[in-house]
């Protein structure tokens, strides 16, 4: 079963590595063992939110393209795994391992649809 693990972060958590929150060599620890495992179908990083744009649509039905950083967002997704694995509990187990679960963050775990 395919599972994505999407690591999640809070804006007042602390930067990577800093003050107690996980070290970037943490991440990369993680990822070279999930990757020697073999249940990586594809993994991603994304950048910060400044970087990013969001794009909606307003009442009238028009749509509205804002540019980050997202005040309204307390949480993000810093990167993420899809993974193919037995069950759910292989994909806990997954999360468990991921510094993305340590204080501040957690991993959010959603099957993916099979179409």
């Amino acid at each position: 079963m395919k599972y994505a693990l999407l690591l999640m972060g809070h804006h007042t958590d602390p930067a990577c590595g800093e003050d107690g929150g996980p070290a970037p060599e943490e991440f990369f620890a993680f990822d070279q063992e999930i990757q020697a495992a073999g249940v990586v179908v594809h993994s991603f990083a994304l950048e910060d939110q400044e970087d990013g744009v969001k794009v909606g649509t307003d009442g009238s039905g028009e749509h509205v393209v804002t540019s980050g950083p997202f005040a309204e967002v307390n949480e993000f997704v810093g990167g993420g795994y899809i993974i193919d694995v037995p069950g759910i509990d292989e994909a806990i187990d997954w999360a468990k391992k991921s510094p993305g679960s340590a204080a501040g963050g957690h991993v959010e775990i959603r099957p993916l649809a099979p179409y």
